[in-house]
């Protein structure tokens, strides 16, 4: 029998790169002003649902995903957990660069997961690496109920991981959601892993 899951992922929202045409990466952005009201209303939303359960939450230490975890964290009353672990994927020198001038200066195609986009980049299979150590701690973890606060593309190859599938399978497929989205796992009393939700973005409202 496996232990039983619920763990809810969420890709932080709104944030200064998204608007401002510069790579997000390891770039310290803040959330907007719009980032931190959708950030409130997950907050809220996400409150009456797990209201009564214990849960912990981790979180990638970049800015944008530090304020998300921060807001969040404050209404349900929990106390984040930074682990680079859940960085987004590094893309070496264009760190602090725009987008316009990654692609004017990318040294070569993304075509596989081994591919780095620039010699000091991460590859997927990077972010492979430093994730499962973490992903393995959360599935031997005792606690049920776990929140994870994170980026797209870390949360994709999150995803993968979670069904069960091999890095490769990355070359062929994407599981991710859009800014300020949230999935919800699950893995049952049988050990059967489930995704109920994927990339929902209704929790970025107040719903009545």
């Amino acid at each position: 029998m496996g232990k039983v899951k619920n763990i809810i992922t969420i890709q932080h929202p709104e944030s200064v790169h998204h608007i401002n045409g510069m790579i997000g990466s390891w770039t310290d952005w803040p959330l907007t002003e719009s980032g931190r009201e959708q950030a409130s209303n997950i907050a809220f939303n996400l409150g009456k649902e797990v209201e009564g359960k214990s849960y912990l939450l981790y979180s990638s230490p970049l800015l944008r995903t530090k304020e998300t975890a921060e807001i969040i964290g404050a209404t349900l009353l929990i106390t984040p957990q930074f682990s680079d672990a859940l960085k987004e994927r590094s893309l070496g020198k264009a760190v602090g660069q725009s987008v316009a001038w990654l692609k004017e200066n990318i040294e070569r195609e993304e075509l596989t997961v081994f591919d780095r986009c620039f010699d000091d980049a991460e590859s997927r299979s990077d972010v492979w690496e430093r994730l499962y150590p973490f992903y393995d701690d959360v599935l031997s973890d005792a606690a049920e109920n776990i929140i994870l606060i994170s980026h797209g593309d870390t949360l994709s190859i999150f995803n993968v991981m979670w069904l069960g599938l091999e890095l490769e399978a990355l070359n062929a497929i994407e599981l991710y959601g859009v800014s300020g989205s949230i999935s919800f796992l699950q893995q049952n009393i049988e050990g059967k892993r489930i995704i109920r939700k994927l990339g929902d973005t209704s929790y970025m409202k107040i719903m009545s």
